[in-house]
C-alpha cells in the first residue's frame, strides 16, 4: 500500500531534462544564485542605541568598539543602506542597555560579547518594537522609534496595572476587564459624537509610577444612518488600556480632541477624568489649557486657524465602579 502510494508520487513529479547530477550545466540556476536568493528572503534586525546616555553605558564593555555616538550614527547608517541595497528586509529595534543587562542575566549570558548582543536584538523584535527601514534617514527613523518604544513600554505598564487590580470585591469580575470594555464604550461614543474629521485624541493619566500618554489618530466617516470612524487597531488598544486605566484607578486625567476638516479650521474639544467618567469642560477651559505655559503659568498666543470649543456630553450607562 505504501509503495503504491510513492510510486504514484514519484510517477507525478516533473522530470529536469539534461540533469545528470548536482551543478550539472545547464540544469537551472547554481547553488551560489539560489543560496543569494534566498539570503534576500531572509529578515534582519539592528538594534540602535539612539541616544549618547544610552552610547555611554554600552561603552563600559570591552567588546564594544566605538568610542564617540555621532560616528557610530553614521555607521549603522551606512550599514542600513548596505542591506538595502542588496534588497534585504531590515528592521530597526531600540536597544536599551539596562534591558540587556537584565536579559543577559536572565539567560546567563556574558553581556561582554558580541553573540550577547546578537541575540539580545534578536529577542526584542518579539516585543515589536520596531520599525522597518525603507531608506529614510536617521532623523526621522530614530524619533519614530523613540515613539514606538515608548508606546508600547506605556501599553506594558498599563495592562500590568489592569491586570494586578484582580477581582471586585462586591460582584467578582474583573476590574481590569471591566475597566477595559468601559473605556472601549467611551472611546466609541467619543468617535460617533466627533463625526466626519480626520480625529487627534490624547489621553493623560497619571499612574502611581509615572505619568502615561496615550496617542489615537482616527478618520470619523458618514455611513447610512450612523457614523463610523476607521482607527490603527494597535493604536486603538494602547489608548483604550491607557483610558481603562484611569477607569479602574478613578485617576484625574484629562483627554483632548482635535478635529480636521477640509476648508475648516481645526476644532478643539476637551474632557476631565472623574472617577471613570468623562466630564466635557468648557470652551474657556480648553482655551485656557491651550493658551497657557505648563511650566510657568505665563499665557500663551491662541494658535492661528483654532477654534476652541466646549466638549459635548460623552453619556455612560454602565453601573458604578468597581471595587
Amino acid at each position: 500500500m505504501a509503495h503504491d502510494k510513492a510510486a504514484r508520487k514519484q510517477a507525478g513529479r516533473p522530470r529536469r531534462k539534461g540533469r545528470t547530477g548536482p551543478g550539472a550545466a545547464g540544469d537551472g540556476p547554481t547553488t551560489t544564485t539560489l543560496r543569494r536568493t534566498l539570503r534576500r528572503e531572509v529578515a534582519g534586525t539592528v538594534g540602535v542605541l539612539t541616544d549618547a546616555y544610552d552610547f555611554d553605558a554600552m561603552r563600559g564593555y570591552r567588546t564594544f568598539p566605538f568610542e564617540d555616538h555621532r560616528d557610530y550614527l553614521r555607521q549603522v547608517d551606512g550599514l542600513l543602506k548596505t542591506l538595502a541595497s542588496r534588497q534585504l528586509h531590515t528592521t530597526v529595534a531600540l536597544f536599551d542597555p539596562e534591558d540587556f543587562a537584565e536579559y543577559c542575566s536572565e539567560h546567563g549570558l556574558d553581556p561582554d560579547t558580541p553573540t550577547s548582543r546578537s541575540s539580545y536584538t534578536a529577542a526584542i523584535t518579539i516585543r515589536g518594537s520596531t520599525v522597518p527601514y525603507t531608506g529614510q534617514p536617521l532623523d526621522s527613523l530614530l524619533p519614530e522609534l523613540i515613539d514606538k518604544a515608548v508606546r508600547q513600554a506605556t501599553w506594558e505598564y498599563a495592562t500590568l496595572l489592569l491586570a494586578d487590580l484582580g477581582a471586585c470585591a462586591d460582584c467578582g469580575q474583573d476590574v481590569g476587564r471591566s475597566a477595559f470594555d468601559r473605556a472601549s464604550r467611551l472611546l466609541m461614543r467619543l468617535l460617533e459624537g466627533a463625526g466626519e474629521g480626520r480625529h487627534h485624541l490624547v489621553c493623560s493619566v497619571p499612574a502611581p509610577d509615572e505619568q502615561l500618554l496615550a496617542v489615537l489618530h482616527a478618520e470619523g466617516k458618514a455611513t447610512t444612518g450612523a457614523r463610523a470612524a476607521e482607527l490603527d487597531a494597535a493604536e486603538g488598544a494602547e489608548f483604550v488600556t491607557v483610558l481603562a486605566t484611569a477607569v479602574a484607578l478613578e485617576s484625574p486625567g484629562g483627554l483632548v480632541l482635535r478635529t480636521s476638516t477640509p476648508d475648516a479650521p481645526d476644532r478643539l474639544r476637551g474632557w476631565r477624568l472623574h472617577e471613570g467618567r468623562l466630564l466635557p469642560l468648557t470652551a474657556g477651559e480648553v482655551f485656557s489649557a491651550y493658551c497657557t505655559d505648563a511650566a510657568t503659568g505665563e499665557p500663551l498666543s491662541p494658535e492661528p486657524g483654532v477654534e476652541y470649543c466646549a466638549g459635548f456630553p460623552v453619556p455612560t450607562d454602565d453601573p458604578e465602579a468597581h471595587h
